[in-house]
């Protein structure tokens, strides 16, 4: 037994003009994908926009529904479209997005941990990690190396004695 410890390591930006050329446009994608949000009942909208290895961008939005959990958040949707368009195509990034409604609101903006599995489920069925971009739309972005970065003790197949 004793103390173990994780280290995360990922990369901190005071706005979206610091990322690299191809970060920052992915972003901006991600920004765009937001105006196509249905988030009538949280009114927090999310944008997410995946990179794939063969150069398509695929977007999605969050799309709430007054039956809850029945929407489905911006990320998911976003892999499960690249997913279905797709398939065989692994993913070279992501980056997620939102408009805060407060400035403290701003600060640090992450992926559910839904998403997050889901995110890491696409890396294994890919055998590729792939990089993460979040924050706000007019705010402080982190950058992660990958999905595991963000749910470092995750649930995997392992777990089900396959």
């Amino acid at each position: 037994m004793g103390l173990h410890s994780i280290k995360i390591v990922f990369g901190k930006f005071s706005s979206i003009e610091e990322l690299d050329v191809p970060d920052r446009a992915l972003f901006k994608a991600a920004i765009r994908a937001m105006k196509s949000a249905y988030a009538p009942y949280s009114e927090f909208p999310v944008g997410a926009a995946i990179l794939l290895e063969n150069g398509e961008i695929i977007l999605g939005s969050n799309q709430e529904n007054i039956a809850y959990p029945s929407g489905l958040c911006a990320e998911r949707v976003a892999l499960f479209a690249a997913a279905t368009q797709f398939p065989d195509v692994p993913i070279v990034s992501l980056a997620i997005t939102t408009q805060p409604q407060t400035e403290k609101s701003a600060s640090e903006i992450t992926p559910c941990g839904a998403c997050r599995q889901v995110m890491l489920e696409y890396e294994r069925r890919h055998s590729k990690d792939f990089k993460v971009i979040t924050g706000a739309a007019n705010g402080p972005i982190t950058v992660f190396n990958n999905a595991q970065s963000l749910l470092p003790l995750a649930f995997f197949d392992e777990a089900l004695g396959s």
